[in-house]
């Protein structure tokens, strides 16, 4: 079965046994042309409501903009921004730099974890995973809005996976480079959905 546009479709419809997959193609066909991929991290918690509760899905950015990881947590205390600092640290290693708002828990976070002096906040320096939020947006006003956290957890790392595979970051690659690429992408796509 040949599934048609990603974004388009429902998220049931994207089979979840093909999650970690993507990931892997990910980095394999972009191994080559990121040779600084841990340069610098953005973070990031947006709220969302749960039926009538808030959840805090946080994001981790990297500098191209694809999303590193998703985590959904109900509060945004130390304990929440420690957990999440660590699991991208773990997946990915430690960045050269790290920035984010100006959350008091992402502070605490990181004098915890010893990670001060690579720790930035500043105005509109976060704007990267501000802007990640928006196809997040545009999908959660379409499948008006989440009941569970269960189905917003598993929602925002397939949303994450699939929107990496399809970012090819038009505005800098000349117009024959991202038709080869979005053809990779679609041909990448019809392997895993098949």
């Amino acid at each position: 079965m040949v599934l048609g546009c990603p974004m388009l479709c429902p998220p049931h419809a994207v089979s979840l046994k093909h999650h970690d997959n993507w990931r892997g193609l990910r980095v394999q066909r972009h191994a080559a042309d990121t040779p600084f991929r841990h340069w610098r991290w953005h973070l990031e918690e947006m709220y969302v409501k749960l039926s009538g509760e808030m959840a805090y899905p946080w994001r981790a950015v990297n500098h191209e903009g694809e999303v590193l990881e998703s985590y959904i947590t109900r509060t945004r205390d130390k304990k929440a921004a420690l957990t999440f600092v660590k699991r991208p640290l773990k997946r990915h290693g430690a960045p050269e730099a790290i920035t984010t708002d100006r959350l008091r828990s992402y502070r605490a976070a990181m004098d915890e974890l010893g990670n001060r002096q690579k720790h930035e906040t500043g105005r509109r320096a976060n704007n990267r995973v501000e802007n990640s939020h928006l196809p997040f947006r545009r999908r959660e006003r379409a499948m008006l809005r989440f009941r569970q956290m269960k189905t917003l957890q598993r929602f925002a790392g397939v949303h994450a996976n699939v929107h990496n595979h399809f970012n090819l970051e038009r505005h800098l690659v000349d117009r024959q480079t991202y038709k080869d690429r979005h053809s990779a992408a679609w041909a990448e796509w019809q392997l895993l959905a098949s």
